[in-house]
């Protein structure tokens, strides 16, 4: 199928379709993670997003439910270099897109457009599979919202609470489009889990007597998150507060701190953060703004920085009992570095 990326700033690239016939419009953004494609996709941070890969090739071990971390692809779109259309297993990318009602492009010079999104920062971009009429993809790009004006954390929240029982200690996880692998890293530790849509009002939360609260990640600006602050704001004091990427910055902004979008975040599995201690971590990251880190009240510290740019990866504070990251260490795909150290120290921390 003939297909079309336009970009904001008015350029486009041509290339080959897969999936289904169609249009979407997001922000476009890159991962340099070599593996773990499908973890990605399905990752409900990139709500809103059409993600592109560096790795050149992308598809070949085809595609896996047992790797997805929610139930379903959140990317608006798949933008690759080339697609592996006879993988090691079935069914494979391509074929999984068309039968899901998904959008792709292959064919693309990847590496131009992820040093043309370093220099210009994130572009608003629109993938069109069916048609290759550049001008029109431009023209889409440029009439699309912002992603700062776009509420997408309602859009992958559950409906409704459940539980996930445990023997151990009961934690209430705000979830803001929560990624499979933290409730695993959670439940390995015993923890017997409540977890809440995102809006939940403190009082049903307290209900169930929690002896900590945990904030997923989630997908576009924390600033929209207003009902998961005030919540987060009601428990800091009263009970443990934990927090893995939005869960970061919301727990930041509720402490009364800033955030801000970064020129393109943070995105793969090879990202170097550097701990308090001196020692250095490889982490997956996928975020689009940053929590300031001079703007935090007095009695919070940094806990992690990223080692190539030095915004922060976390922070903490003793007295309130807060303790904060901004990348995954449940990993999915991506290395297992801090998996042990981070959720052994939340739950460590919960009395």
């Amino acid at each position: 199928m003939k297909a079309v990326l336009g970009l904001e700033n008015g350029t486009y690239y041509v290339g080959e379709g897969f999936g289904v016939e169609g249009t979407s419009s997001g922000e476009l953004v890159f991962t340099t993670q070599m593996g773990g494609y499908m973890e990605a996709l399905s990752d409900p941070s990139y709500k809103g997003q059409i993600l592109m890969f560096t790795y050149p090739l992308i598809g070949n071990y085809g595609v896996d439910p047992d790797n997805f971390q929610s139930s379903n692809v959140h990317a608006l779109g798949c933008v690759v270099r080339e697609l592996c259309k006879a993988p090691a297993a079935t069914p494979s990318l391509g074929d999984y897109f068309a039968d899901h009602g998904l959008l792709g492009i292959s064919g693309i010079d990847t590496r131009k457009l992820t040093i043309e999104t370093r220099v210009n920062g994130t572009l608003g971009a629109a993938l069109i599979v069916g048609d290759d009429n550049g001008d029109y993809a431009v023209e889409c790009a440029r009439n699309q919202r912002s992603i700062t004006e776009i509420d997408l954390i309602p859009q992958v929240s559950c409906r409704e609470a459940y539980r996930i029982k445990g023997t151990g200690k009961r934690i209430a996880v705000l979830d803001l489009g929560v990624k499979k692998n933290m409730l695993i890293s959670l439940k390995r530790r015993g923890a017997d889990l409540y977890v809440f849509p995102h809006n939940t009002s403190p009082d049903v939360i307290e209900a169930v007597k929690p002896q900590a609260l945990f904030i997923t990640n989630g997908p576009g600006d924390p600033m929209r998150a207003t009902a998961a602050i005030k919540t987060v704001r009601y428990f800091i004091g009263k009970i443990p507060v934990f927090g893995i990427c939005m869960g970061n910055q919301v727990t930041a902004l509720a402490l009364g701190a800033k955030t801000y979008k970064m020129k393109f975040g943070h995105r793969g599995a090879n990202q170097p953060v550097r701990y308090r201690d001196g020692r250095i971590f490889i982490t997956t990251q996928n975020h689009g703004f940053a929590v300031d880190g001079d703007t935090l009240p007095e009695g919070c510290e940094k806990l992690f920085t990223n080692v190539n740019d030095g915004t922060l990866e976390g922070f903490f504070s003793e007295d309130l009992n807060i303790f904060t990251v901004q990348f995954h260490p449940e990993a999915h795909a991506g290395p297992y570095d801090t998996e042990e150290l981070i959720f052994d120290m939340m739950y460590r921390r919960i009395p």
